[in-house]
């Protein structure tokens, strides 16, 4: 009982979700759960939306249960289980209407392959060009700032090595870029990977797809209109309705970058307590030029995976700000939905206890179950 009357005072302080007569393509409409518009796409998508990192052809029924009980939106990446969250996800296709959900993916490859492509000319180089190529990728990231100790979170193990491979094909483009074949690379690569998922999800369309996938930098979003071409002809064929990206790292910088690139609808960025300093801004700027915002890792800097620890200053803080009997990645998720910038929190809902403690969290205020 307690714990219901603290998730009722923590659902009252979420920021005004849509009203049931805000126009827009509505899904799974649900009495009890509160929807946002995701943006220039209209989608009125549940507060919490499904990761699927751990979406497999042996674990979806948890994903089924969230769907009944009103969730709308289902994320999935050809590297999530190396295309068994895709598989796992046709699964619930072939259990629940298609016009039930929205269902995004993304394009895993991309950022991948062109940082492999200029390490392999990085490698062919003298030791005296390396030096210089990489101190100046470094000067780059200390001028943005973004490797700050609590905006630079570290995840996942590698974020770092990808943030340095990033700036350094970023800084290589200028005297090397004309040695890789961008219609290949960066445009032909987007539209192999969309089709590759269709076809594991067993669906004729997406309905978001992000790309970069995990983006590291600004400049990987400003600089690469193979991209959008590849979109533009992914959509006049109806196979993707609209474009996004996803980053970790430098979450502020990468929605300034959306906002200029016209083409993006939405982004998923990280974005929690601990570095919503160096994004708030962004954020909101992204949602006054109409970007919706799904937000990522909302609780990772509480439950950080051994032998990393949550520092105690940040547990205070999150306890402070959401008190009560409740757990500290649910207040971590009420935390972000304050804000009335922000459209969806996305949860890694592993089990169907996941989903009976995170779901409820996207409940209409003062209806707590």
């Amino acid at each position: 009982m307690r714990r219901r009357e603290f998730l009722a005072a923590a659902l009252a302080l979420k920021a005004d979700s849509a009203s049931a007569k805000t126009k827009g393509e509505w899904r799974n409409k649900q009495p009890g759960m509160a929807y946002r518009q995701l943006g220039k796409t209209g989608y009125m998508i549940s507060e919490m939306v499904m990761g699927g990192n751990t979406i497999s052809p042996r674990n979806f029924d948890h994903v089924l249960a969230a769907i009944d009980m009103g969730l709308n939106y289902l994320d999935t990446a050809p590297a999530y289980g190396n295309g068994q969250s895709e598989l796992g996800y046709a699964e619930v296709l072939k259990r629940r209407k298609r016009d039930t959900f929205f269902i995004n993916s993304k394009v895993s490859l991309w950022d991948i392959n062109r940082n492999r492509l200029y390490a392999d000319i990085f490698k062919s180089l003298d030791e005296t060009e390396q030096k210089r190529l990489r101190g100046l990728a470094l000067e780059e990231i200390a001028r943005r700032q973004v490797d700050a100790p609590e905006y630079f979170l570290s995840y996942f193990n590698g974020q770092r090595d990808e943030l340095d491979s990033a700036a350094l094909s970023n800084v290589m483009a200028a005297q090397y870029g004309h040695r890789i074949d961008r219609q290949k690379n960066y445009r032909q690569l987007v539209i192999e990977s969309v089709e590759q998922t269709l076809r594991r999800l067993g669906t004729d369309h997406l309905d978001l797809l992000m790309c970069p996938h995990g983006a590291n930098t600004p400049y990987e979003v400003l600089n690469h209109d193979e991209i959008f071409e590849a979109f533009e002809r992914l959509k006049k064929a109806g196979k993707v309705r609209h474009l996004g990206l996803s980053s970790h790292t430098d979450p502020g910088g990468l929605l300034e970058a959306a906002v200029k690139a016209k083409p993006y609808s939405a982004v998923m960025v990280a974005y929690n307590m601990v570095n919503s300093s160096y994004v708030d801004g962004a954020m909101k700027a992204a949602h006054k030029a109409g970007l919706g915002v799904i937000s990522m890792k909302s609780a990772r800097p509480f439950n950080f995976r051994p032998p990393r620890q949550t520092p105690p200053e940040h547990m205070a803080r999150l306890n402070a700000a959401v008190p009560g009997d409740l757990k500290p990645m649910q207040k971590a998720y009420l935390w972000n939905l304050r804000n009335p910038n922000l459209t969806a929190a996305i949860s890694e809902m592993v089990t169907m206890e996941h989903v009976k403690e995170n779901v409820p969290l996207a409940g209409a205020k003062g209806k707590a179950g």
